[in-house]
């Protein structure tokens, strides 16, 4: 699954510019065009011809399958233009991090995948949740982005995503079924790009301090370093010697002078040991 990423992601690199640039801007126009035409009409007429229905689709109206992501509106004017403006920022971002095509096949798997739900399970295709996968893989990209909440409060984008993925999470346990699952399958794309990677919503500091957690500590053993007691005669000695250091210069040991103290020489070649007032005064031994 690791290669097939890898070979996945050199794909997208090297054709990165083919596929439709600038996706985002159509749909966004999209959606305002089929707003504003649905408000000077004075009716949701062009909304139901272009929303998902599955037994309209059956009976050959097939473009419903790619239109329903036009049919988005936030209740007025004002909101709606922020909202569209927005993703369209969001969709641009991550079009020029990842490439032309990789965002493409991004955008267009999460309606091919919502499309093929519905019409197994039946439900309508929400474009609401398509919204939702964009804004949770930009949050993955850029988890340090602020948005301003009621263009007032600055709240990081990666609060925002993660109260997205426990409004997921509630409503598996909260719709019936087929709807508990269209959130999911919905951001079944955002999952399937970004794998792993989907912990970049989780500040660093939190991950850490899980990981730390949840990791078994083995019990700390003591460090043993062995040497060869005393100098390089006495690793010979067949017979263990009643020390643990003894001073190559001078002989003396850590039993018989307890109050000395001895170290080892890093610049002789071997394990050669001395005493304090020689291990900086003798000859190296090469």
């Amino acid at each position: 699954m690791k290669n097939l990423r890898k070979q996945f992601e050199l794909f997208c690199y090297k054709n990165r510019n083919k596929g439709i640039p600038n996706l985002m801007l159509y749909i966004v126009l999209g959606n305002a065009v089929v707003y504003v035409m649905s408000t000077f009409a004075g009716n949701n007429y062009l909304y139901y011809l272009l929303c998902f229905n599955r037994t309209a689709i059956l009976q050959g109206q097939i473009w419903r399958l790619i239109t329903y992501p036009l049919t988005y509106s936030a209740g007025n004017l004002l909101l709606t233009a922020v909202v569209l403006f927005c993703y369209y920022s969001l969709g641009r971002a991550m079009e020029n991090i990842w490439g032309t095509l990789r965002f493409n096949l991004y955008y267009l798997s999460g309606v091919v995948m919502m499309d093929i739900y519905c019409m197994i399970f039946g439900g309508a295709a929400d474009v609401s949740y398509l919204n939702m996968s964009l804004f949770l893989a930009y949050a993955t990209l850029f988890p340090d982005a602020t948005f301003l909440l009621f263009f007032i409060i600055p709240i990081k984008a990666w609060i925002f995503a993660l109260v997205d993925l426990v409004l997921v999470l509630v409503g598996l346990f909260t719709y019936p079924f087929p709807y508990n699952l269209f959130s999911v399958i919905s951001l079944a794309n955002y999952f399937l790009f970004f794998g792993k990677d989907v912990l970049n919503v989780i500040p660093m500091s939190w991950r850490a301090n899980a990981a730390r957690l949840l990791r078994k500590k083995p019990p700390k053993k003591a460090k043993v370093i062995r040497f060869d007691a005393g100098s390089y005669e006495a690793s010979n000695a067949s017979v263990k010697a009643p020390y643990t250091h003894k001073c190559t210069v001078c002989g003396r040991t850590d039993v018989s002078n307890p109050e000395l103290e001895f170290r080892y020489c890093s610049r002789c070649k071997g394990y050669y040991c001395y005493c304090q007032d020689h291990i900086n005064n003798h000859t190296h031994i090469q």
